[in-house]
């Protein structure tokens, strides 16, 4: 089966190469190779079209800065896999936990698979920073919140690694624009009656210092975002 590899990018000049060659390397996984450059104002775009081109098959350019969410929508338009799989533009998440994250939706054990950072088996290095810490409990509780109105058994609902069975996220319809893509997501497809499946996967955690882009915002913006899809709106 081929799998759509959805990457939204912005301002990622330190990274956007490494993570390409990376997931390049990854050879038993058929790939399609999706980036959405979110108008980065660093030297992104120009290593994208001079470094690295045979690393990817499109390239999709937003216009201005519309956020995570609004990017993954652009790459599901273009994806043409039957499974798509999001990546972050940065070296968090290991490209090669890719065979297992596929591998329960290929066997037709699952529909949608979620990359766990809390189970155990992967190899997780975490700064040793106070916000850190806070983002780990954030997290948690976060999860906490949208297993209870999903009546999912999640670990980790707000990782990147999320994988669907193409046929079945294109029967929601995505809003979200920003970081609350991920709370959106996980609703709608659990109001689709689906059973999310977690695998452990890898992760290797950076500071604002080094590139992060979530803030205290989000989390806020991520609650309200449980609510919305949980109690208000439809799919």
């Amino acid at each position: 089966m081929l799998t759509s590899i959805i990457i939204p990018v912005f301002n990622e000049e330190a990274f956007i190469k490494e993570i390409l060659f990376k997931i390049h390397k990854i050879k038993n996984v058929k790939k399609e190779i999706i980036i959405v450059n979110d108008c980065s104002t660093d030297k992104t775009l120009q290593i994208l079209e001079e470094e690295c081109k045979d690393f990817y098959n499109k390239l999709i350019i937003n216009p201005k800065n519309m956020g995570k969410g609004y990017s993954v929508r652009e790459g599901i338009k273009h994806a043409n896999g039957e499974i798509i799989l999001i990546q972050d533009a940065d070296l968090e998440y290991n490209p090669d936990n890719y065979p297992a994250l596929v591998k329960p939706i290929i066997d037709q054990e699952a529909e949608v698979v979620y990359g766990s950072r809390v189970i155990e088996g992967g190899i997780r290095t975490r700064p040793k920073i106070y916000d850190s810490k806070i983002r780990f409990f954030a997290n948690n509780f976060l999860t906490q919140i949208s297993n209870f109105l999903n009546k999912q058994d999640l670990t980790d609902c707000h990782t990147c690694y999320k994988v669907f069975l193409t046929k079945e996220l294109k029967k929601i319809t995505l809003e979200e624009n920003g970081f609350a893509f991920c709370p959106e997501v996980t609703a709608k497809i659990s109001k689709l009656g689906i059973k999310i499946k977690e695998v452990p996967i890898d992760y290797f955690g950076r500071t604002h210092e080094e590139g992060k882009k979530i803030v205290f915002m989000d989390g806020i913006k991520a609650i309200i975002a449980i609510i919305k899809y949980n109690v208000f709106k439809k799919i």
